[in-house]
């Protein structure tokens, strides 16, 4: 059996890991990667370029705003001492502390807590266009407000593994997970099923972290679609069809095509799931970021969310060593990971205001 911890570990870096891959080969259609790496498709880091940063292993938005998620939920734990339980709304902020890693060069001492203030986060990486208008219409006197605009991008579903990591935690059930991702993707996405896809993939991590096997957790998935009603609707067809995809002959890129090109949340997930379906093992982990990054669309997005689920169901050891050595802020994610485990696992222990804590609340304040 794995445990949290690894599984933690496994799941954040495993993400960043197939986001790395993809990066380098977004928009350049299969038979453009077959050229340069052969038809075993991206299994080695190639060298990428945004703005004046240039080198292999460098992760993209969706890593970031997934570390961003992990510590805002953090920062909502140390909250709920103050009676409000657990507050979505606290990720809001935490999204606004991204913008300014993407329109600052550096910190600007106006924000708090431990990860703003990291200096190689502030990068643009090809953000979407759609998180970055809704973050800065946000008014930031007033978390919580949902997105006015009608996107189902897939910047929503790439960011929310980490709410379905919650199971460790007392609240940590479907519905919990589910509501709580489906609300955080509504900050930046609008349309229901951009929602109801980041909230599909939560509850697909949260049910592999209790044990699940990978296609029972498909499936229970599925069904809790099903009950979700209309909301759902285009979600639960795309990751139906993943899985009938998956159950016919040999993975390929031809039938992951079929699956759409990765811009669209329900698309992003369907593709991932089925990559991770089609090579399931422990020791297959490179075969289903490779089939995951190798195609014409958003390779960067469809590689971070099979990392994510692969890495949750095998933990740390199954993410390609030699790809984690090269990871961009290998040591940082390491570290926040550790520190979402002690929170989420002991949460009693961070919500008392003594002096013992002092460190840790200017590390991760409540808001």
């Amino acid at each position: 059996m794995v445990d949290f911890p690894s599984r933690v570990r496994g799941c954040v870096l495993g993400g960043a890991v197939g986001d790395a891959l993809g990066a380098p080969v977004e928009f350049w259609g299969a038979k453009r990667i077959e050229e340069r790496v052969g038809v075993a498709g991206v299994r080695d880091f190639l060298p990428v370029s945004f703005g004046d940063t240039s080198g292999v292993g460098l992760i993209t938005d969706d890593t970031q705003m997934t570390l961003f998620t992990l510590e805002g939920i953090i920062r909502a734990i140390n909250r709920q001492d103050r009676g409000v339980g657990f507050t979505v709304g606290v990720l809001q902020h935490a999204y606004l502390r991204w913008l300014d890693t993407q329109q600052l060069r550096e910190p600007s001492g106006e924000r708090d807590g431990w990860l703003q203030g990291q200096r190689w986060l502030y990068s643009r990486r090809a953000p979407g266009n759609t998180c970055l208008a809704a973050l800065q219409a946000t008014d930031t006197e007033q978390f919580g407000d949902a997105a006015r605009n009608d996107s189902k991008g897939c910047g929503g579903v790439m960011r929310s593994a980490p709410l379905g990591l919650l199971t460790g935690y007392s609240v940590g059930d479907d519905h919990f997970a589910y509501r709580m991702a489906s609300d955080a993707a509504g900050f930046t996405h609008g349309h229901p099923t951009g929602q109801s896809a980041s909230g599909a993939m939560a509850l697909l991590i949260n049910r592999i972290v209790r044990d699940e096997p990978l296609t029972r957790a498909v499936t229970s998935t599925l069904e809790y679609l099903a009950a979700v009603g209309p909301d759902a609707a285009e979600t639960s067809r795309a990751l139906t069809q993943a899985v009938d995809l998956a159950g016919r002959g040999e993975p390929s890129g031809q039938q992951l095509a079929l699956l759409g090109e990765g811009w669209i949340a329900e698309e992003a997930l369907a593709m991932s799931v089925y990559c991770a379906l089609a090579y399931p093992g422990r020791e297959q982990m490179l075969d289903a970021l490779a089939l995951a990054v190798t195609h014409g669309g958003d390779s960067d997005s469809t590689g971070a969310i099979c990392g994510n689920i692969l890495g949750a169901l095998h933990g740390q050891q199954a993410v390609p060593a030699q790809l984690q050595i090269q990871l961009e802020g290998r040591g940082t994610i390491l570290e926040l990971c550790d520190d979402f485990v002690m929170a989420a696992t002991q949460p009693e222990a961070f919500t008392s205001y003594d002096e013992h804590n002092e460190t840790w609340r200017s590390r991760y304040p409540g808001w």
